[in-house]
């Protein structure tokens, strides 16, 4: 067996965005980094949206010439069909995790990080340094950093497992086609939702839902019958099966993200947004920061930035969750009052969109929800009265399918654009 000894290295186990933006930026300042992935660059069921926030926060990603599509207008569809189309003020980017993946791999590449095409299959800790073991090399390194998805077999080692409870499973199809509307669907009795993404040479449809309530089967079968109804064709495209964590509030609280000569970032750390399970732009940050500790000489300092940075927003996402997905409203469930107040009044779907964007957090939602709850009341009784000088008013109670133009209908008009 090989052996390749860097005691001043620091090893980045997991070559997805997380592990790239690390290995990038240590990489960079000048730190020998070793980063591992078996797979490299792979697809995976997610939609690859990056919000204007990510884009924004590393411009690289919106000026690199990449194969990308943009999500224009955003179509939200509840469980008793009710739906509402709206414009996105700033566009969602939809990448191939693929192609998204490679990029960010190269772009650590040409900062100076090793990357190694290899799966880690033991780490242990000898004296001040760390020994990494595939089944045919091994290597040393002084710090590692796991990144390596959420049901990575390390978080045992250094923590602890997370439960089903925290976990969601997701399941997709990559079906042909060419668009720029996103569609979200929720489903009776599902913690998740359906989406339909729209990639540059085809739509990424797939659902989630958590793992201690259905399994991948059910899931499946979930998702076949929605993009039945929606006119969508998946007969002969390729599936897949993932995991996304999906953490409730006390697991964020509890469990840390690193220790002694360790830290997780991205996915295996649980950073994913629990209500809407976006987590490009906590993967990249979460790197990001993990990197400033590392390059002050200051890991412990790590638990501090996140505190500092988005660590609070993803805990009052959490405990959100239960009540989006479950709650009631005004005699309706929150996910149709949703739909409705998206329906007939301009100012929810403002802040509808700038959700989308990533400019309205979870901390101050509440706050503007207040704020303009009047100007929505007043737009819904216009809207539901017909009054003149109203908007037009979407049809929220004509079932999915009726006067409606259906999803194949919508590719087929993309196409011919």
């Amino acid at each position: 067996m090989a052996h390749s000894s860097h005691c001043d290295s620091i090893a980045i186990v997991g070559g997805g965005p997380a592990g790239a933006m690390a290995a990038a930026n240590l990489a960079g300042a000048g730190r020998r980094v070793l980063l591992f992935d078996e797979k490299l660059a792979w697809e995976k069921p997610c939609g690859g949206g990056i919000t204007h926030k990510a884009l924004a926060a590393w411009p690289f990603l919106r000026d690199a010439n990449l194969e990308r599509n943009w999500a224009h207008e955003c179509e939200l569809i509840g469980p008793s069909g009710r739906r509402i189309s709206f414009q996105l003020e700033q566009p969602v980017a939809i990448f191939s995790r693929r192609v998204l993946n490679g990029f960010l791999l190269e772009r650590a590449r040409q900062a100076g990080a090793e990357v190694v095409r290899d799966r880690i299959v033991c780490i242990e800790r000898l004296g001040d340094s760390w020994h990494l073991h595939s089944t045919r090399s091994s290597w040393t390194a002084a710090y590692v950093v796991i990144a390596a998805g959420a049901r990575n077999a390390f978080r045992k080692q250094f923590c602890q497992a997370f439960a089903p409870e925290d976990l969601m499973v997701t399941a997709g199809y990559y079906i042909p086609g060419h668009g720029q509307l996103m569609q979200i669907q929720f489903l009776r009795d599902l913690h998740g939702y359906v989406w339909i993404f729209p990639r540059a040479d085809h739509f990424s449809a797939g659902i989630c839902g958590k793992m201690h309530q259905q399994t991948t089967v059910e899931l499946r079968r979930l998702m076949e019958e929605t993009l039945e109804s929606l006119g969508l064709d998946y007969r002969g495209a390729e599936f897949y099966s993932h995991v996304l964590p999906s953490l409730r509030a006390e697991t964020l609280e509890e469990i840390p993200p690193s220790g002694g000569g360790w830290a997780m970032i991205g996915d295996a750390a649980g950073f994913v947004d629990p209500i809407t399970g976006e987590g490009m732009y906590y993967a990249l940050r979460s790197g990001e920061l993990l990197s400033q500790a590392l390059l002050a000489g200051a890991p412990e300092s790590y638990p501090e930035l996140l505190r500092k940075d988005f660590l609070p927003e993803l805990e009052v996402a959490a405990t959100m969750a239960d009540r989006f997905y479950r709650g009631r409203w005004m005699g309706e469930s929150v996910i149709e009052r949703t739909v409705q107040f998206a329906a007939s009044s301009a100012s929810f779907r403002a802040l509808l969109s700038d959700m989308f964007a990533g400019s309205q957090g979870y901390r101050d939602l509440r706050r503007r929800l207040y704020l303009t709850l009047p100007a929505m009341l007043a737009e819904s009784l216009a809207s539901a009265l017909r009054l003149p000088g109203s908007e037009t008013a979407v049809e929220f109670d004509v079932p999915v399918g009726e006067n409606r133009r259906t999803s194949r209908e919508v590719i087929g008009a993309g196409n011919r654009t």
